[in-house]
């Protein structure tokens, strides 16, 4: 596959970018994402200007905040599509993931049970078990996914 997606015969879906970070032990936002600039504090990110649809299925991903190692996460604003399913492989030992729904709702699949999320809540879970997302709903869902990694380079 990775030799497929070099040569430019083959668009890497969501999933399978997140199996090549899991397997190189790293961020997804390393993959789609330019680092931020280190500097002063405050740091102000705008969603509308990184948000892009980094493979073939349909989800909007914005990397507000890429992997900063010394904070330990990366912030993304993810954007599901109507329609849009995805079960996702573990994550690396440790990585938890925080999912907040900014607009309409989404399921999170979660130790093999779907569970719905509308407008304002939130969830916790561990993301090195296998996960899912999907919008089964006529409008886009928009949520911020914090992914805290454990140690990682």
């Amino acid at each position: 596959m990775l030799g497929q997606i070099e040569r430019g015969e083959s668009s890497p879906t969501v999933a399978t970018l997140w199996k090549i970070a899991s397997g190189f032990g790293c961020s997804l936002s390393r993959f789609i994402a330019a680092p931020t600039a280190q500097g002063p504090l405050p740091l102000f990110r705008d969603a509308r200007s990184v948000r892009a649809k980094p493979a073939t299925d349909d989800m909007l991903v914005a990397p507000l905040f890429p992997f900063d190692a010394a904070m330990g996460f990366e912030l993304l604003e993810l954007t599901l599509l109507p329609g849009y399913v995805r079960e996702s492989e573990a994550h690396a030992n440790g990585v938890i993931e925080h999912v907040t729904v900014l607009r309409g709702a989404l399921d999170v699949l979660i130790k093999g049970q779907w569970h719905p999320l509308a407008e304002g809540q939130a969830v916790r879970f561990a993301a090195d078990l296998p996960h899912g997302y999907r919008n089964l709903h006529d409008e886009p869902a928009v949520c911020h996914n914090l992914i805290h990694y454990p140690a990682m380079p």
